[in-house]
């Protein structure tokens, strides 16, 4: 079976218009969510996680519609499903004001960018430790 060409115009809502692309992070297609199937067990809270090909088609979708800094936000969050919840939380803490060195920053955005091929979000915090600098939020050491 072919699978048609994704038009970021004419196919969104993706749910109600390409279903067939909408796929979960463990790779559930979308028409195997739902309600009998979280009842059964056949489903659960790890498997209904949205899955980086979707959040690019939808990053797509806002270029289209003339949204670039949506886009950039949906491969954002594409590139934090590979990273795990717990190192996601360490990040977040890292990032908030006089947490972190600009040191530890910098090697935090280079373990993402080298362990996750995360390199949206590594340049995110190498932006923000330039921010940080200019306001004096970076933690003294």
């Amino acid at each position: 079976m072919k699978t048609k060409r994704f038009d970021p115009k004419k196919d969104y809502p993706l749910a109600s218009r390409r279903s067939d692309l909408v796929r979960t992070l463990t790779g559930k297609g979308f028409q195997d969510i739902n309600l009998e199937n979280v009842v059964s067990g056949k489903i659960d809270a790890q498997e209904i996680r949205i899955g980086p090909e979707t959040l690019e088609l939808q990053a797509q979708v806002a270029e289209k519609h003339g949204r670039p800094q949506l886009a950039l936000n949906f491969r954002r969050a594409a590139e934090l499903t590979r990273i795990p919840d717990e190192e996601v939380l360490k990040i977040y803490n890292a990032l908030r004001p006089v947490r972190s060195t600009k040191e530890e920053l910098l090697i935090m955005a280079k373990e993402i960018e080298k362990k996750y091929r995360a390199k949206i979000n590594a340049a995110f915090i190498r932006e923000a430790v330039k921010v940080y600098e200019k306001r004096g939020l970076l933690r003294k050491e």
